[in-house]
């Protein structure tokens, strides 16, 4: 996400998983989530801390994040860093722009207003990173798995991994993905362009939570949208 989310009103309140997703997640019965921009893991551990006991798999491209992913994940059997990578819509080689509080990094460029908003999201790097797609990478761990759900959380490069993922969506039932409410990264999809993406591949909006707030003017400025297939089968 772009910055963490400010401190909510209940101090043991999760910062990077919205509160209801566990509950949602065993509605839809998932099983397998792709954690797609998983940073050094923030998001897998608060799942798992919440109750989540399915399998997770986390990509993550940055070197020193992905160090300290391999070292988070390695305790909780269920959970696996892939291999190093961004996912894209075909494999190749990126370089990707390195932001000082690392969650911003992105393989394009930052806008004027994202460092305006948050000043310590300015790239102050970057480097190159091998870009695989999620057919290629995810269909071992998706081949077992009756309800996968994928998390997409890549600063502006959203729909290039839905690009690269035509041939597991079919078996993914749910998608949480950060959706700018205003241009953040040079070239991204907007939030009304990647809910229609998803309404368009067979998703239903069913939940969003604020996340990357302007603090001086208290603007939201991205939202995590979640969605679920319409015929989903949610166990309710």
């Amino acid at each position: 996400m772009g910055e963490t989310p400010p401190q909510l009103a209940n101090p043991t309140a999760s910062l990077y998983m919205d509160p209801k997703l566990p509950e949602f997640l065993r509605l839809f019965d998932i099983d397998l989530v792709f954690d797609v921009g998983a940073n050094v893991g923030q998001f897998a551990r608060e799942l798992i801390a919440a109750g989540y006991a399915g399998r997770i798999v986390s990509f993550e491209p940055l070197t020193e994040a992905h160090a300290e992913l391999e070292r988070s994940s390695q305790d909780h059997g269920p959970w696996v860093a892939a291999e190093r990578c961004a996912l894209g819509a075909e494999t190749g080689e990126a370089i990707i722009n390195i932001a000082g509080n690392l969650q911003s990094s992105s393989l394009l460029p930052m806008l004027d207003g994202h460092v305006q908003a948050a000043p310590r999201s300015r790239y102050v790097g970057a480097e190159a990173v091998p870009v695989r797609t999620l057919d290629d990478t995810g269909a071992e761990h998706a081949a077992s798995a009756r309800a996968p759900f994928l998390k997409i959380d890549v600063q502006g490069f959203e729909d290039q991994v839905l690009q690269g993922a035509t041939r597991l969506l079919p078996k993914i039932r749910g998608v949480q993905v950060e959706m700018s409410l205003v241009p953040l990264y040079d070239g991204e999809p907007g939030f009304e362009w990647l809910l229609s993406r998803l309404r368009a591949l067979g998703f239903d909006l069913w939940w969003i939570r604020p996340g990357f707030i302007d603090d001086s003017t208290g603007r939201a400025l991205q939202v995590d949208g979640v969605f679920f297939r319409s015929s989903g089968n949610a166990t309710l």
